[in-house]
């Protein structure tokens, strides 16, 4: 079969789930006695309906795209970093850290930024490593290792919140006391987004493509991901490489808990993560694990989340149904895959 034709029979499949994905919520919607078009109208209405909620669909594109680079690399090498929503929440916590540690002294705030950064991408490098020794060298499978060091960082930052870094007096789940504004991001005119934070999803994502698509590093990743036994007899370290996926990994999620600390809520909260590694690796495998599609998908999925705000004000619906739309969207077009390999006679 011509390149070109079985490239558009995989278009039309990858349609065909995103069909049966609006249809299966639209059914799951006519069963509760709501308006499947209203519902949908309102998802876009609160994802476009003006530049502020354009900005904020931005505010949550970022971290996406950061831990969905992360993903890429660690799915690449055939693991299942479960742990990202751990290490994104230990990198804002290394971030906080680094912040508070110089609110009193004369050092200049941009090089605080700086740091604090860095200590986040730190932060979470160090939770995907352990993750990743624990898979190497333990036995432990990354799914369920990451799973338990979730619960830790989770446990470690309401631990730091309601403890150490407690606001004087309050006992708030609003999080620890805000920064002074010399510490925050700089942000555009009066919208929460960052232009630095734009800069630094896209410099990810140009990274993650070429890391993974031109050099030897990535094709031993790839090795090592379709079978670990061929590529150890290749004479590919394959211990190392997992352990350095994971790095990378961790490195992109830590910067992303870094950014929601500096960029959106200048300070730290329970709920840092917000789910969005979850979101990254719905997203890895809905995108085939192909970098040039994170950009795009990642954006949908976020004027998801931001659209899916109006549900509860208009219709009284809960927020929760973007999910529902979201992981039916991997779903089906995961089978639809499936289907496809079928017809087209692959294995």
């Amino acid at each position: 079969m011509k390149p070109s034709r079985t490239r558009n029979i995989s278009i039309l499949f990858q349609l065909g789930g995103l069909v049966l994905a609006f249809g299966f919520v639209s059914l799951i919607l006519l069963l509760i006695d709501a308006d499947p078009i209203q519902a949908f109208s309102l998802l876009w209405e609160g994802a476009v309906g003006n530049t502020t909620r354009i900005a904020s669909v931005f505010v949550v594109w970022v971290p996406i795209v950061l831990v969905t680079c992360g993903v890429l690399v660690t799915f690449t090498a055939g693991l299942w970093n479960i742990g990202i929503e751990g290490q994104i929440t230990i990198g804002a916590i290394f971030t906080t850290g680094v912040i508070r540690m110089f609110l009193d002294t004369p050092v200049n705030p941009v090089l605080v930024i700086i740091l604090s950064m860095l200590a986040g991408m730190l932060g979470g490098a160090l939770w995907a490593v352990l993750a990743g020794v624990l898979k190497v060298f333990s036995g432990v499978n990354e799914i369920f290792g990451g799973l338990g060091l979730n619960f830790i960082a989770t446990a470690l930052n309401i631990g730091l919140i309601f403890g150490a870094w407690s606001r004087p007096g309050v006992a708030s789940m609003s999080g620890t006391e805000p920064f002074p504004e010399v510490y925050w991001l700089p942000t555009f005119q009066n919208f929460r987004f960052s232009w630095y934070s734009i800069l630094l999803s896209v410099i990810g994502l140009v990274v993650i493509y070429f890391l993974l698509q031109g050099t030897h590093f990535g094709l031993r990743l790839k090795a090592v991901g379709k079978s670990i036994k061929s590529a150890f007899r290749l004479g590919i370290t394959t211990w190392q490489h997992m352990l350095l996926a994971f790095l990378v990994c961790g490195v992109f999620a830590g910067l992303a808990g870094a950014l929601q600390v500096v960029a959106v809520y200048h300070r730290l909260i329970p709920s840092i993560s917000s789910g969005y590694g979850f979101m990254g690796l719905m997203i890895g495998m809905l995108i085939n694990y192909q970098a040039i599609w994170v950009a795009p998908i990642a954006l949908f999925f976020a004027a998801l989340n931001i659209g899916g705000i109006q549900l509860p004000i208009v219709m009284k619906l809960d927020s929760a149904l973007t999910g529902v739309l979201q992981g039916s969207l991997v779903l089906f077009v995961l089978l639809m895959q499936g289907v496809k390999q079928r017809v087209l006679g692959k294995q």
